[in-house]
């Protein structure tokens, strides 16, 4: 899957680019009937109404209204991404690529009329997330309310807030279009190259700008933390329109949870196998394995006799072909879960069972 990161907008001193977003909107229900015991039969109930354009234009309202004043932006540098209130005591999470280098920040939040100073907690690129903490905390500050990832179900309705493009406060709809997606980050321009598991993909615009904001459903719950957004190779690998990421709620509450209590991670709950690889290529050049550069003295690779020289070709039946198939196939996995990794050797093919370690 070709992704870019939803990277923070640079400033600018007007923005010229029209902001559209999609909708997929659907749903009604209706009732039975029901007639009397031997006399005439009773007319039939009345159907449940249907959802009208007014009802759901109210449920827009009331989400944006309960949740916007939680999105914040952040201007890291001069670049511009989003965050969400994670805490009433100044706590807010964004991407890892929003905060990058920079360890000071300006944050505008929904009741300040100047940027706030605020500083870095910690930041955790392997899940693009990080944490940052309001220097001082203005009144009436509002923390977001976080969901159960696993509740989130494909063709919910949903709705992105952020400041993409730097345009803050800004809001697009779409749905849950699928779950349980890997995909990986670019490198390049400040990315983080992190392969993140488990995403929720969303047909809600996703901008520059967008990163670090959030997806909400309609009970005004955060779902996701906006990250990514596809490419199209035949676009010269500019945006897909209507396919975006977010890293879900659940992933977010642990890694920030982590963050703000003991200043980083502690428990990353991702399976690693403990080595350094490199994307080996067959006679055709084209990519056959991931080669083993290094192992890590006492890692999961290492218990399971694998040593440098290796090349992984699959790892719990899924073929392993590149670095990043690696990557993609061990973001699926939990530590302490024991697999199978095919390899060769010499040539030779073998198996190895493998307990995976934590990254």
């Amino acid at each position: 899957m070709d992704v870019f990161r939803a990277r923070p907008s640079r400033f600018r001193a007007r923005v010229a680019v029209p902001v559209c977003s999609l909708a997929l909107l659907a749903g009604c229900s209706a009732g039975g009937a029901a007639s009397g015991g031997g006399g005439r039969q009773d007319a039939p109930a009345r159907a449940a109404a249907p959802l009208t354009s007014d009802d759901l234009q109210s449920d827009y309202q009331r989400v944006i209204e309960d949740v916007l004043p939680s999105v914040v932006q952040i201007r890291a540098g001069e670049d511009l991404g989003s965050g969400v209130v994670y805490d009433t005591k100044g706590h807010i999470v964004t991407n890892a690529h929003v905060v990058g280098e920079q360890k000071t920040f300006r944050v505008t939040t929904a009741h300040s009329e100047d940027p706030l100073s605020a500083r870095l907690v910690s930041s955790y690129p392997e899940q693009d997330l990080a944490v940052v903490k309001l220097d001082k905390v203005p009144s009436g500050l509002k923390a977001a309310s976080f969901g159960d990832s696993a509740k989130v179900e494909v063709g919910q309705i949903v709705l992105a807030m952020g400041s993409p493009l730097g345009l803050s406060s800004s809001v697009t709809q779409g749905i849950v279009s699928a779950t349980g997606r890997t995909v990986t980050e670019g490198s390049e321009g400040g990315g983080t190259g992190a392969t993140l598991g488990n995403m929720v993909q969303t047909s809600a615009a996703i901008n520059p700008g967008n990163s670090g904001g959030a997806l909400v459903d309609l009970d005004g719950q955060v779902i996701g933390i906006p990250t990514l957004a596809a490419t199209d190779p035949g676009l010269e690998g500019s945006a897909a329109p209507g396919i975006g990421f977010a890293i879900p709620a659940s992933m977010v509450k642990t890694v920030a949870g982590q963050i703000v209590r003991y200043g980083k991670v502690t428990d990353s709950g991702r399976a690693a196998l403990g080595i350094t690889a490199r994307t080996v290529v067959d006679d055709s050049y084209r990519p056959a394995g991931a080669a083993v550069v290094s192992v890590d003295e006492g890692g999961a690779a290492d218990r399971a006799g694998l040593r440098a020289g290796d090349v992984i070709t699959g790892l719990g039946g899924t073929d392993i072909t590149t670095v990043t198939s690696l990557a993609e196939a061990l973001a699926s996995k939990r530590p302490g879960e024991r697999t199978e990794v095919t390899y060769t050797r010499g040539g030779d093919e073998r198996t190895a069972a493998v307990t995976l370690g934590e990254q």
